[in-house]
């Protein structure tokens, strides 16, 4: 991992502000990339969760530039800890399509193929034309409704209220470099490349990182019930591969205007490119943060996927049957202004067992004397 941190950063990281972390010698450390070099700043606060609550984000130990990448014996870890982990859906009309696709198909990725034109001649066009919430949203929902169209994705897609769920336990998140994890008993899945808000305990959101919410499609398409197994499974959850933190020249208007691509290259030399266009988005970033919210309290904060414009659709093994992956994928989510994801992908069965958790992690920051600095 070393040497490597400058090709995951974005091209103007000498004049943005980072916070991430890394496993060092002793346990996490929480770092900091300003100016182009390297500052570890455990020793002033243990967590990332608190360097965003108490804004702590100058001074530290220098630890090398950016050129030379991290101390030898270091490696990226997720740039999140204490913070949960939430996620909004359908928030492209591209999405929703696809959920109602996966919803009909029963998750079966042939089916799908058969379904995918008629729906989208029949819905794409409405679902793009209006405001979430507005009245032009309800009458359409009524016409839907009488054909016979309407679908609880729908709902979520062009309704008042976001999809917003939980996708994976405090301190779950794998970063860049680490395996992802699909499960070993799903034929049809795929990755979701979003960026991801980090906010404060009041919702104030202070920068961004890139993420993956691996996505099993013939859970969900069987049930909507299944979305927990379809979303929450181990290493399903990458983050990374910097936080990237708001400042005069980055702003939450460069997040609206970002794009997120995406590149699968599979071990038998299958391709697929994609991008995730946030000016596309149904529901501004800043809304899916209140609705997230809403009446719930994140004491340590939380950070927020914002969904995605990207469902792959293209056949990978014979026609008709569309894109799953397979064992041994690299999977390359990257954004010009916030950097670049990289994984691997492997089953859930198979991926390193979670074993670092929160009683761990106070264990470990009690041992090093840090448990008040958290």
């Amino acid at each position: 991992m070393a040497g490597e941190i400058k090709d995951i950063l974005p091209g103007d990281f000498a004049s943005g502000h980072f916070i991430g972390r890394a496993q060092g010698p002793d346990g996490p450390c929480v770092i900091a990339i300003r100016g182009g070099r390297l500052f570890d700043l455990t020793q002033d606060v243990a967590s990332i969760s608190g360097a965003v609550a108490r804004r702590i984000f100058t001074g530290g130990r220098d630890i090398g530039s950016v050129e030379d990448g991290l101390p030898d014996g270091w490696s990226l870890l997720s740039p999140v800890d204490l913070q949960c982990i939430k996620a909004s859906g359908v928030t492209f009309a591209l999405s929703a399509i696809e959920r109602v696709i996966e919803e009909r198909a029963r998750g079966d990725a042939a089916t799908a193929a058969k379904i995918r034109a008629s729906l989208e001649e029949k819905v794409g066009a409405g679902i793009r034309s209006v405001v979430p919430g507005s009245h032009e949203a309800a009458e359409l929902k009524a016409v839907l409704i009488a054909e016979g169209m309407w679908s609880q994705y729908l709902e979520v897609a062009i309704g008042p209220d976001a999809e917003i769920f939980s996708k994976s336990p405090v301190l779950s998140s794998v970063g860049h470099g680490a395996l992802i994890g699909v499960r070993s008993d799903s034929s049809w899945n795929n990755p979701e490349p979003e960026v991801v808000l980090v906010c404060d305990a009041h919702g104030e959101v202070v920068g961004v990182t890139l993420g993956n919410d691996v996505n099993l499609r013939d859970f969900e398409g069987r049930s909507a019930l299944l979305l927990s197994k379809a979303k929450d499974n181990t290493a399903s959850c990458a983050l990374g591969p910097f936080i990237r933190l708001f400042d005069d020249g980055f702003t939450m208007d460069d997040v609206r205007q970002a794009n997120v691509d995406l590149l699968i290259e599979g071990p038998e030399g299958y391709r697929l490119e994609g991008t995730n266009v946030m000016a596309q988005i149904s529901r501004d970033p800043l809304d899916l943060v209140s609705q997230a919210q809403s009446e719930h309290h994140y004491p340590d904060g939380f950070v927020l996927f914002c969904g995605t414009l990207f469902a792959p659709t293209q056949d990978r093994d014979q026609p008709g049957a569309g894109f799953t992956h397979k064992i041994g994928d690299i999977v390359t989510i990257s954004s010009r202004r916030i950097g670049t994801l990289r994984n691997e992908v492997t089953t859930s069965r198979d991926a390193p067992a979670w074993t670092f958790g929160i009683a761990e992690f106070a264990r470990n920051l009690a041992a090093r004397g840090l448990i008040d600095r958290i």
